[in-house]
């Protein structure tokens, strides 16, 4: 895939937005014709306020139910818009289940897609029968059997590093499945909630939910740890049933180099790792 330029059309500039949003009635980030998105939303409000015509570009292209306890995206538009408050005003058009943390010029080089040095997702498992208390209910799942997190732990760490993750992922064309694994952690809460840490330099599509239904996999005893890094090696695509539900996943966190590293990490940009299609 090309990289887009990073110039910024001569009397615009750079606008970064945090937002967070609860994906329960969203059918995903990215606009699509007859259904509510995130992003239709988003830009219609900023529309609206800028009077600017307005095209996101995001950090993460959260799927159908998918949360975002924090999301990035940038905007371009033009320089004599007033920001001052522009948050506070995005929050009143909204609706309650987005909320913009803050909006800001961006520094110079800053790419919400190309420029992020990894992205972090939470998944949260309510298991062995216990009740979902009702605050919840919309971010966790319910699994049926207990979890060994131990052997969870074990199985995961095998997949840290660069690999081809083809057996995790749902694959399109044109895009790539080798990806940068670099934390992927299992525990609990104070409350017995088991939680699931993933990080990565992006994701395939899909990817998440798959890793995590192939974890509880072990988790439950069905296959021992080793059985995820032979799935991985054998590049044979798990079956769809391992998929676990998107509302127990949450983007949490995109982290950005320095900006004085911008360019540099944009210009050591490599296709085959870091193109994504985003989880979903």
């Amino acid at each position: 895939m090309t990289k887009p330029t990073l110039e910024v059309k001569s009397g615009f500039s750079r606008l970064r937005v945090d937002l967070t949003y609860d994906g329960s009635d969203f059918s995903g980030w990215a606009k699509q014709p007859g259904l509510r998105t995130v992003q239709e939303e988003f830009e219609t409000a900023l529309a609206t306020l800028t009077r600017s015509e307005v095209f996101t570009i995001v950090a993460g292209r959260t799927d159908a139910g998918v949360h975002a306890k924090h999301q990035v995206l940038h905007v371009d538009l033009p320089e004599n818009i007033e920001v001052e408050n522009l948050a506070f005003r995005l929050n009143q058009l909204l609706k309650k289940d987005v909320r913009v943390l803050a909006a800001i010029w961006a520094p110079v080089n800053f790419h919400a897609r190309f420029g992020p040095i990894s992205r972090s997702y939470e998944y949260k498992i309510i298991d062995g029968g216990k009740v979902t208390a009702p605050l919840d209910r919309h971010d966790s799942v319910e699994w049926f059997r207990g979890l060994d997190l131990d052997l969870m732990n074990q199985a995961s760490n095998l997949l840290i590093g660069e690999h081809d993750f083809f057996a995790f992922c749902k694959h399109r064309p044109g895009t790539s499945t080798i990806k940068k694994l670099l934390n992927f952690t299992w525990s609990r809460d104070n409350n017995g909630i088991v939680i699931g840490e993933i990080s990565a330099n992006s994701f395939g599509y899909n990817m998440v939910r798959n890793l995590v239904g192939a974890a509880v996999c072990v988790g439950e005893g069905r296959f021992k740890p080793e059985w995820l890094l032979k799935t991985l090696q054998d590049k044979v695509r798990i079956s769809d049933s391992y998929v676990f539900p998107a509302k127990g996943l949450s983007l949490i966190k995109v982290e950005f180099p320095p900006s004085d590293q911008y360019l540099a990490h944009y210009n050591s940009y490599q296709p085959a790792l870091a193109d994504q299609e985003d989880e979903g």
